[in-house]
């Protein structure tokens, strides 16, 4: 049995939900579909529970109006790192020099809290990632980028869905599965060039 994006998407929503329950302040995750197939170069971690707390650090940041980072969102600060404590993540001693207090990890009170959530997001992720690599099955080589847990460096564009809502994403990610919509449904898709007339 496979797990399709729409399926993946909905373990991402829900296990939104269950930060939420915690933190009523965090804001609803607009797209979830959007993290799928995504890294992050900031937070360093594929797409995990782990990283949906870390994105859940910045929603509440955005909640409460602080700034939690500089740098074009790279570099994570003190105010960032004192939200990440209050969700259950630990940190290291010392700010990296490019992204401050990004690498977060879950600590023990916050692992046993959300076991069965991080239990289910697992076995989706599995699922997502089972079906889409036998769909992928020859690798590309996508440079130092990766080593980082960066997304490769691609340019992002705007994918649109009937509804009139959009993310950015790279086109490479948008082709290896679709990215479909948590209000109507239906997948984004890249809109083609509209010709000039000259």
């Amino acid at each position: 049995m496979s797990t399709t994006p729409p399926v993946l998407a909905a373990e991402l929503a829900a296990a939104w939900a269950d930060i939420q329950r915690y933190h009523p302040e965090l804001p609803d995750l607009a797209a979830p579909e959007s993290l799928i197939g995504e890294s992050s170069s900031a937070c360093g971690h594929a797409l995990s529970f782990e990283r949906l707390l870390h994105e859940a650090v910045h929603g509440i940041a955005a909640a409460r109006g602080v700034r939690d980072t500089s740098r074009a969102g790279r570099y994570h600060n003190r105010r960032f790192l004192a939200i990440a404590e209050e969700l259950g993540l630990d940190h290291p001693e010392e700010p990296h020099p490019s992204s401050g207090f990004s690498l977060v990890t879950l600590n023990a009170d916050a692992k046993k809290r959300y076991r069965s959530t991080i239990d289910r997001l697992q076995r989706a992720l599995k699922a997502h990632t089972a079906a889409t690599e036998s769909d992928n099955i020859a690798r590309t080589f996508r440079g130092p980028a990766a080593r980082h847990g960066s997304s490769g460096g691609g340019v992002r564009v705007k994918a649109v869905c009937d509804c009139g809502r959009n993310v950015r994403v790279v086109p490479s990610v948008l082709a290896q599965a679709p990215i479909v919509c948590g209000g109507c449904g239906k997948p984004f898709r890249i809109p083609e060039p509209v010709a000039v007339a000259s």
